[in-house]
């Protein structure tokens, strides 16, 4: 173990292609857990009036927003010889709720889902913690980006498939099902993650070494960045909310606005998508300037925003087919959404020095995210009841736009004003260099 410690320290092409297949492998086996319930439909299944896989949802997006809150403490303050309990321990109780999930009978087995996702929201801070402070940040992260991208298509084309090879598993056992297939695999990864060697000196130089936080410095970050991160959270809320509902309903938005897809279209779109974003998040690595970085990211988030909210506009006034509306409304998404995850706290916490780490940060923004989500799902079922989920998803599609073009505009005037810069950011652009 310890030779291969040292392989991964002394060979930076191994330890980049280690790291990004680790947290890769890890969570896209973390979506086995919490996603494939979602591609069933539960047809004619309902509780008091409302649709039973909105129900369903609703009672783990719940779990999985408490998990959030519970992680703005719990994450920021984890040490390292805690992480590997702590994510095998949350994996074993996801997947003991789904088999009560498929023990239970409806309706009340909705309650086992809230259990599911109560353990797993804290799955992503602890494995981006074997990624953050480090100068190939960016791009070790994009495994587990990638992750977040592809996941839930190809998990919900392996589920479609072994329903179609094995009729006889019901949509109450199949997640259960999937998951059990999916545990040695992610057990695997995990052992992966914690032979990643802990960051350099040169590491630390560049990207502030990263310490669990005390509540004293967590009220230091409030205080010296509160509008900034106030604006960056409710920014990042509805770009998650928005890429919640797309991907959550993505099996009825389909079924009304192309009834003949096939179903390898889940996993087509989102490869597709994993494959742009890879290459474009990936290449912000580059750049050893963190305010350059800081400046590049805040414009390819914009252009993301942009992309999805025109791709809606096309879809709407049939210039583009279903395919590409899927396509560039995911992609616009994740141009916007994985740069927040992966990139915009790295270089803050760099540029102001802080002592903090990205899983405080990001799970203020995942708490608000799914409260959002949760939100969005009760609005349609008691005042859009009748409304087409490809509806919903183009009418929010533009309302996310605009409020989140205004929140970045919002945050450049914010950041330029604190980082003492005399000229508008606009002209600080000009002089880029790419490391």
């Amino acid at each position: 173990m310890q030779a291969l410690t040292r392989k991964l320290e002394s060979s930076k092409l191994l330890f980049i292609t280690w790291s990004m297949v680790a947290a890769f492998g890890a969570y896209f086996c973390v979506y086995a857990f919490r996603k494939p319930f979602n591609a069933g439909t539960y047809a004619g299944l309902e509780w008091m009036g409302m649709n039973y896989k909105a129900v369903l949802i609703i009672a783990q997006v719940l779990g999985y927003m408490l998990s959030k809150f519970i992680g703005i403490k719990v994450i920021s303050e984890l040490t390292a010889s805690k992480r590997i309990v702590l994510i095998v321990s949350l994996i074993l109780i996801a997947e003991i709720s789904l088999v009560i999930f498929g023990l239970v009978p409806p309706p009340y087995n909705f309650i086992s889902l809230f259990f599911n996702g109560l353990p797993l929201g804290m799955v992503w801070g602890i494995v981006f913690s074997y990624l953050e402070g480090r100068r190939f940040t960016e791009t070790l992260g994009m495994g587990l980006s990638i992750s977040l991208i592809v996941s839930s298509g190809i998990l919900k084309t392996i589920y479609l498939f072994i329903a179609k090879v094995f009729p006889g598993i019901s949509e109450f056992w199949m997640p259960a099902f999937i998951g059990a297939l999916f545990l040695p695999l992610f057990l695997f990864f995990v052992w992966m993650l914690s032979r990643i060697p802990p960051p350099s000196d040169t590491d630390k130089l560049l990207r502030v070494e990263r310490l669990p936080m005390t509540q004293e410095d967590k009220r230091k970050v409030v205080r010296e960045l509160g509008w900034g991160i106030g604006s960056m959270v409710l920014l990042y809320s509805l770009l998650a909310t928005l890429r919640d509902f797309r991907d959550n309903f993505s099996v009825e938005i389909w079924e009304e606005i192309q009834p003949s897809r096939d179903i390898t279209v889940f996993s087509q779109t989102e490869l597709v998508t994993g494959a742009v974003v890879i290459l474009v998040v990936g290449s912000l690595s580059f750049f050893r300037s963190n305010i350059k970085g800081f400046w590049f990211t805040l414009q390819l988030m914009g252009f993301g925003i942009l992309l999805s909210g025109l791709s809606s506009l096309l879809f709407q006034y049939k210039l583009i087919e279903p395919y590409w509306w899927m396509l560039l409304l995911g992609m616009g998404l994740f141009l916007a959404y994985i740069p927040i995850q992966v990139a915009v706290f790295e270089r803050i916490i760099a540029l102001f020095k802080l002592k903090a780490n990205a899983g405080f940060f990001i799970y203020i923004c995942d708490s608000i995210g799914y409260l959002g989500s949760v939100g969005l799902l009760l609005y349609k079922q008691f005042f859009m009841r009748d409304l087409q989920w490809s509806k919903v998803l183009l009418n929010f599609s533009y309302f996310t736009t605009l409020f989140c073009i205004a929140l970045l505009l919002l945050l450049s005037f914010f950041f330029n004003r604190k980082l003492g810069m005399k000229s508008p950011v606009a002209k600080k652009l000009q002089d880029f260099s790419i490391y």
